[in-house]
């Protein structure tokens, strides 16, 4: 009998001693594959953080104009940007030791364990903080062993690699409170129409209690369950001392104002120049679609919010309704190249098609000012003359001849200046000028000006007959505007991620790329559309809009058949405006012709209304003198117009005006310096242009 106990006794220990190294080794690997998960955590390093965001772009002032989002409104703000109240209402209700776990609160998910089995369902939840975020980020709301487990990874990932602090903030700013509101800016904004570092006790409270059910305890969705739970939520605060009694029975009297409202759900400002900087973003930062669209970037563009409407209100007031004409417009500082206007069609729900980045249409004679800055530099003047007659160029190079014609077939018959030409427009002395200099003077300097777009060498070059984008040659006048400065077209100032990190921000460069003396002679050259003194055998081609200035500026009127523009400009604003027919059909009524000066005049006297009005100032190296602006010689008092033209030093005139002298004086005068060229007769004094252009 004892043998036998004893044998029982022994095989029991052997047992015991089985299941003691089974255990064992089972908890030795248990250990291992713990270390193992641990070490390769740490391995994989940090997961990111980034969650689909909406974009927001504002204006030059930090107005909202613009969002894109895939439906989900998400503001992502940093941790100390949130109200604390609704950081220990969140703790309170979701995970009260969130910062004594290490991810995983064991005694709460024992307990909710207990509270399944007991009532055969699952009952109570025990999700840390740290898990729900790593669930919000990574995966998907099923209830799959797979997704357990992947959830538990991601959670031990979270905090061995970022701080507490870092994980609320991401799960705060990730939580959905409903309505399309993800995270505590986006419902704060929502509910209450503040931001979330303005929260009360009471509206965090009531906030905090949302998620758990955003369909049942949404104060929009039933304001009754909604004041339970956050009575619930107070309790809570306060049985872990976060506030006292008379602090929770406060916040729970307090009345609440629900606004139940998006701040962005309907901007529609500036849709076409929203376009140019998602482009912009995309060039510059080399972003790609999703990133711009939902990367929770803060692009801070250089919109002029009132300049903006004031040009679609303008537009819209000068161009009837009827018409099915169509524009392109925008309004530049010329010192930095920002973008303040933009305007690329007259309907965005009709046609996204940017008239003012994207089409290429002929610019007309509004290409002049650039052609004869180059002239200016191979020694024309403003008091150079060519005769304005019906001319047929002919080559040699077996080319077809080419007769351009001026408008309404009008020549002066005569000798004409520089100035006068440009400012009645006249075709024949520009295509004169332009042969002269060679055609691929005006490409190459087109280039200098920021001009992109592709350009032909033919003698119609200088009437505008290559097309060009309205932004190219807004910006190739701002290079006048300037003094002569290299700028181009900006509309993004700075951009930031979803962090608030600065990841781009514009530094303008001045590198001078004209002759301050030249550019300023053009520019006062350019003054002469809107300069009656400069009438000829046609009326400026300003004439039309002068009684409606009240200040000086420069620019430039342009047509084809299919196009009509008009670009000007002061010191400190540049507009270009061009009308015309998507399908390039012709511009035959005489209104519609007049739209785009009607247009760039009124922008203009209204956008720098109220503003010191300010002059284009002569630099150094200029000399301004008075003309005869039909002869270009030296004013005398006799001559009847005399106007004030500049030049770069050492060009003027020298040579006055006998034209208007009594006929004695005449006589005295003669063989004098002041004798007219034309009546030398050992051809030392024939005109330059004479002994280079046969047809002139």
């Amino acid at each position: 009998m004892e043998l036998m106990t004893d044998q029982r006794f022994r095989k029991t220990i052997k047992y015991l001693r089985a299941l003691f190294f089974l255990c064992f080794i089972i908890a030795c690997l248990m250990v291992l594959f713990i270390i193992g998960v641990l070490i390769y955590a740490k391995v994989l390093g940090p997961p990111p953080l980034a969650v689909p965001q909406s974009t927001l772009y504002y204006d030059d002032n930090g107005t909202v104009i613009g969002e894109s989002n895939n439906g989900q409104k998400r503001y992502w703000v940093n941790f100390d940007e949130i109200s604390p109240h609704l950081i220990d209402a969140t703790l309170a209700i979701e995970d009260r030791k969130y910062y004594e776990h290490n991810g995983f609160d064991y005694k709460r998910i024992a307990g909710a364990a207990l509270a399944d089995i007991k009532a055969m369902s699952k009952v109570q939840g025990a999700s840390t903080i740290s898990q729900q975020y790593a669930r919000n980020l990574y995966l998907e709301h099923d209830k799959t062993w797979q997704r357990k487990l992947n959830e538990a990874f991601y959670t031990i990932r979270l905090e061995m690699n970022y701080t507490k602090e870092q994980i609320l903030e991401g799960y705060l700013n990730t939580i959905y409170y409903g309505h399309g509101a993800y995270g505590a800016q986006a419902a704060s904004q929502y509910y209450f129409g503040k931001d979330a570092s303005q929260l009360t006790l009471a509206e965090a409270a009531m906030l905090a209690g949302i998620p758990k059910g955003p369909s049942i305890y949404s104060p929009l969705a039933s304001i009754e369950k909604a004041k339970l739970r956050q009575g619930t939520i107070l309790s809570a605060m306060q049985e872990i001392n976060l506030i006292d009694e008379a602090a929770a029975q406060k916040a729970e009297q307090e009345k609440l104002k629900i606004v139940g409202k998006h701040p962005h759900t309907k901007l529609v400002t500036a849709p076409y120049f929203q376009d140019a900087v998602r482009q912009e973003l995309s060039e510059l930062l080399k972003l790609d679609e999703r990133t711009i669209e939902l990367g929770g970037l803060k692009v801070f563009t250089t919109l002029d919010l009132d300049q903006q409407k004031l040009a679609e209100e303008t537009i819209a007031k000068q161009i009837s309704d009827d018409s099915a004409i169509q524009v392109g417009f925008v309004a530049m500082n010329p010192k930095n190249g920002y973008v303040k206007a933009l305007v690329g069609g007259r309907d965005y729900t009709e046609s996204s098609y940017n008239r003012v980045t994207q089409a290429e249409r002929q610019p007309g004679s509004t290409i002049k000012p650039l052609l004869y800055y180059a002239a200016l530099e191979q020694g024309f003047t403003p008091a150079s003359t060519m005769r304005s007659e019906l001319t047929t160029f002919k080559f040699d190079d077996n080319r077809a001849e080419y007769t351009p014609h001026n408008f309404n077939n009008q020549y002066a018959e005569d000798d004409i200046t520089m100035a006068q030409a440009l400012a009645l427009s006249d075709n024949v002395y520009a295509v004169k000028t332009h042969l002269f200099l060679g055609e691929e003077t005006l490409v190459e300097t087109a280039k200098r000006f920021g001009i992109t777009s592709d350009m032909a060498k033919v003698p119609s070059l200088a009437l505008g007959t290559s097309g060009v984008r309205v932004i190219e040659m807004a910006n190739a006048y701002s290079l006048f505007a300037n003094g002569g400065k290299k700028v181009k077209p900006v509309t993004i100032k700075k951009v930031e991620n979803h962090k608030g990190e600065v990841i781009y921000e514009h530094d303008p460069k001045p590198q001078a790329v004209l002759r301050p003396d030249l550019a300023f002679v053009m520019t006062h050259m350019m003054t002469g559309m809107f300069d009656k003194k400069l009438n000829g055998y046609a009326s400026v081609t300003g004439s039309t809009i002068i009684n409606d200035m009240t200040r000086t500026y420069a620019g430039k009127s342009g047509s084809t058949n299919a196009d009509s523009w008009m670009i000007g400009f002061s010191p400190q604003l540049v507009t270009a405006v061009w009308t015309g027919y998507d399908d390039g059909q012709t511009i035959e009524l005489k209104l519609d012709q007049m739209y785009a000066k009607n247009v760039w005049v009124e922008f203009m006297e209204e956008a720098l209304e109220g503003t010191p009005e300010k002059s284009f100032k002569a630099p150094k190296g200029t000399v301004g003198v008075y003309l005869d602006p039909v002869n270009g010689k030296l004013a005398t008092k006799e001559c009847p117009v005399r106007r004030y033209t500049y030049f770069a030093a050492g060009t003027e005139p020298t040579e006055y005006c006998t034209e208007h002298m009594l006929e004695h004086d005449k006589e005295s005068s003669k063989g004098k310096k002041n004798k007219h060229p034309e009546e030398h007769e050992d051809g030392d004094h024939i005109p330059w242009y004479k002994k280079v252009l046969p047809w002139s």
